[in-house]
């Protein structure tokens, strides 16, 4: 630095002595003192919560201290050399530091910046991933107790009236039951998978009402993926909904229509709606498909109560 700020130092040794040592003793202190003042700053500002605000305060903050440094060093080596050294040469060396230190600080400061921009989206990203992991977990966990209360629900009813339909019941219901302890950990199944467990769960239902429930599958060369049970509690939804009688058969039909299965039924409400369902149904399944697809699901009621599930192809 002594060459590039002091052309006459190399006619002279002790100069070059002196400012070299001044150049030595400023950059010791401007690299340890803005290194010092850039940690005491984050312990005070976040990258991360105000990342602007962290920029402008430690810019201003360096410049300032850079600025007052320089000339603290300076009076003193004028001080203990009895020496000159603002009037001369040494004062190119004073602007020259602060430009540099200014360089330095800006891509010091933007670098930190970058990196606490990324770390914040990371760490957004992570604890996004985990809270939907834990959301859907939830979700999931919420199936299986509501599925098995309706179920045992309509056994208790049935012993009274036919004991060989109930010991049928009770055997299906535990073929049914395997798919929903086989399917708890899984995000989706295939919906060839589901279509099968469907109609094991739809002969239970048949034994309780017969002619009375009415479905009409067509899904034949659908390939898609489903949240586990989602037919199920949309079937289980209409028949828990709707008066289901001789003169009133509930209808309900499943089908492809562009991107969505389309579960449907005739509409024909009850006066008085059950109280002993935990009350999940279609808020839960909406919920699931928010992290299974980017579509929504589509409720329409007019004369007919219509829930569209967006498809998800199959990842294989």
């Amino acid at each position: 630095m002594p060459v590039f700020v002091c052309t006459s130092c190399l006619d002279s040794f002790a100069k070059y002595t002196r400012v070299g040592s001044l150049n030595a003793v400023m950059w010791i202190a401007l690299w340890m003192g803005n290194a010092y003042l850039g940690k005491w700053i984050d312990t005070k500002i976040s990258w991360i919560e105000r990342p602007f605000t962290r920029f402008i305060i430690g810019m201003i903050s360096m410049t300032a201290y850079t600025i007052g440094i320089i000339y603290i060093i300076i009076k003193a080596f004028e001080w203990v050399l009895n020496l000159k050294l603002l009037g001369d040469s040494l004062t190119d060396t004073f602007q020259i530091a602060i430009v540099i230190t200014f360089i330095i600080s800006f891509f010091m400061h933007s670098r930190a910046f970058l990196m606490g921009w990324k770390q914040a989206i990371i760490n957004s990203e992570v604890l996004k991933k985990e809270s939907i992991a834990a959301k859907y977990e939830s979700l999931k966990n919420q199936v299986n107790p509501h599925f098995l209360f309706n179920s045992f629900n309509a056994l208790s009813n049935l012993v009274y009236e036919d004991q060989d339909k109930a010991v049928s019941f009770i055997k299906q219901l535990s073929e049914v039951y395997r798919y929903v302890l086989d399917t708890r950990d899984k995000e989706v199944v295939n919906l060839e998978e589901e279509k099968k467990f469907l109609n094991s769960y739809l002969y239970l239902q048949q034994i309780r009402f017969g002619d009375k429930l009415k479905l009409q599958v067509d899904l034949n060369g659908v390939k898609s993926m489903v949240a586990p049970l989602v037919l199920q509690m949309l079937v289980e939804n209409a028949i828990k909904h709707n008066i289901i009688s001789e003169e009133n058969p509930l209808t309900i039909r499943i089908y492809q229509e562009n991107n969505f299965i389309v579960v449907e039924n005739n509409l024909q409400k009850k006066t008085v709606m059950s109280e002993d369902s935990p009350g999940i149904g279609l808020d839960n399944i909406q919920k699931r498909y928010e992290f299974l697809s980017d579509k929504k699901v589509e409720i329409i009621q007019n004369d007919l109560f219509t829930v569209k599930l967006p498809i998800i192809p199959d990842s294989k």
